[in-house]
């Protein structure tokens, strides 16, 4: 699409993430903007104060008129305002086409992956910010440094997350793309690991500049399969010292996770980190290289880093005091789930209690076996029932499926099954001790139980001292 040809653009479920990163950035730039949600919030009203029109439910009356109107692919086919959409023959676009546009009026800076894109797009964006390039940002999660997930620059970059979730990444073309791994998650859209693994080498080689190039991980076994695809120039990053840009000798110091930053041979100096666990030293050299590439000083890159303080469910801290640390994380996928629980791990000498939702029963049934090894670092473990995320049940996958799994690869480790995420918080307190690590784990609701667990221990106090 154009963003041109258009001055009016009706969002269908405005509220969601990915979708109101986008409206921000058009009503910024000037354009008419509406939309529609179930739910109202602080961002609706927000959006309301700055001149678009807001409606709280679906309506195909909302719609009349609208220029064009904007979909995600969680936006089911009888939703009543694309099917008047439809019906007066408006223009519909998936918010990844609008993101296209807005990546080709720009010199594109797309981070794709399985696992790792939300972290290293939020590195990669205040680097660049803070670099004074005033970049356009899109995110998949929030950041402190721009107060939300995007903001509209007047530079020449734009940096966004790019989803492989539902093959919608492949409309782009870019200057830089970063992947930071290519893994077995979304078959349910590709099929076979095979077909994932071909659309990230078309990804990568729909990189559309003469002076542009792909910042791989060559940590990563699926990156290594796919490079004999890639036809466009490649730099690679990773704990590999045989990566381009490398990281040597990781540890922890005063609470910073460190590394000495080796860059096609040379040491340019040490990078710290408030973020920990090895997957963060990767996603940060990612951004790194990118950044480098594109003549950012390291030292200000580095100092960039070593402020970044993550991004909203990825490790984000709901509490902490000298007796306990509670921490909210996203990891649905069993790659993430273990880097999530080493990092939690490495962080120092402590028990952790991991209270996790599975995320759809495709992926339940595909990754059982992987996410039977998954939870080894953690000490205590809670199960909900699985977060179906608009998919039907399928036979013989429930909420045991995982913990089962669990269980009967490390029979001595402590499992408890909550069904309901609303009564995770108080199975948890009820076994709190001073020194836990507790971390609420998931792509679905599972999210509320921290604050939940936070609230009882404003009420109750700890259960230790009782």
């Amino acid at each position: 699409m154009n963003l041109n040809e258009y001055t009016n653009f009706h969002f269908i479920g405005i509220g969601g993430m990915g979708m109101r990163a986008l409206a921000e950035i058009l009503l910024e730039k000037g354009y008419s903007v509406s939309g529609s949600d179930m739910a109202d919030s602080p961002v609706l009203e927000s959006f309301r104060e700055r001149g678009a029109s807001i409606y709280i439910g679906h309506d195909g009356s909302h719609v009349k008129g609208e220029g064009c109107v904007v979909i995600s692919s969680a936006i089911s086919k009888d939703n009543p305002e694309l099917v008047e959409a439809e019906k007066e023959g408006l223009p519909v676009f998936h918010r990844s086409d609008v993101l296209a546009a807005l990546l080709l009026a720009g010199k594109g800076i797309s981070v794709a992956g399985a696992h790792g894109k939300s972290t290293t797009s939020g590195m990669l964006g205040q680097i660049f910010y803070e670099a004074g390039t005033d970049p356009t940002i899109v995110l998949g999660a929030a950041a402190d440094y721009i107060h939300g997930n995007s903001i509209c620059g007047k530079g020449d970059y734009v940096i966004a997350e790019a989803d492989e979730s539902d093959g919608s990444f492949l409309k782009f073309k870019n200057y830089l793309t970063v992947v930071t791994n290519v893994e077995d998650d979304h078959l349910d859209h590709y099929g076979s690991v095979e077909n994932i693994r071909s659309a990230f080498a078309e990804f990568i080689n729909h990189i559309s500049y003469d002076d542009g190039a792909a910042f791989l991980c060559l940590d990563s076994e699926g990156v290594r399969a796919i490079l004999p695809k890639i036809h466009k120039k490649v730099i690679t990053f990773g704990l590999d010292e045989k990566a381009d840009v490398a990281a040597l000798h990781p540890r922890y110091e005063n609470r910073f996770l460190c590394y000495d930053a080796k860059v096609f041979g040379k040491v340019l100096g040490t990078v710290r980190l408030q973020v920990p666990g090895l997957h963060n030293v990767r996603d940060s050299l990612g951004a790194l290289a990118a950044a480098l590439y594109c003549g950012i000083p390291f030292e200000k890159a580095a100092e960039s880093l070593s402020r970044f303080c993550g991004v909203k469910r990825r490790f984000e801290t709901k509490f902490r005091s000298d007796d306990l640390w509670i921490v909210d994380d996203y990891a649905h996928h069993p790659t993430e789930i273990k880097a999530t629980l080493k990092a939690a791990r490495e962080t120092g000498n402590h028990r952790i209690l991991c209270a996790f939702q599975p995320h759809r029963y495709s992926r339940t049934k595909l990754l059982r076996d992987e996410f039977a090894e998954a939870f080894d670092d953690g000490d205590i473990l809670f199960f909900t029932d699985i977060y179906a995320a608009s998919e039907e049940k399928i036979p013989g996958v429930d909420g045991h499926t995982i913990p089962d799994a669990v269980k009967a690869h490390i029979p001595e480790k402590d499992i408890r099954y909550v069904p309901s995420v609303d009564d995770v918080a108080r199975s948890i307190y009820d076994i709190l001790q001073r020194g836990d690590l507790v971390i609420t784990m998931g792509a679905g609701s599972i999210t509320r139980a921290g604050g939940m667990l936070v609230q009882l221990l404003k009420e109750k106090g700890m259960p230790s001292d009782k």
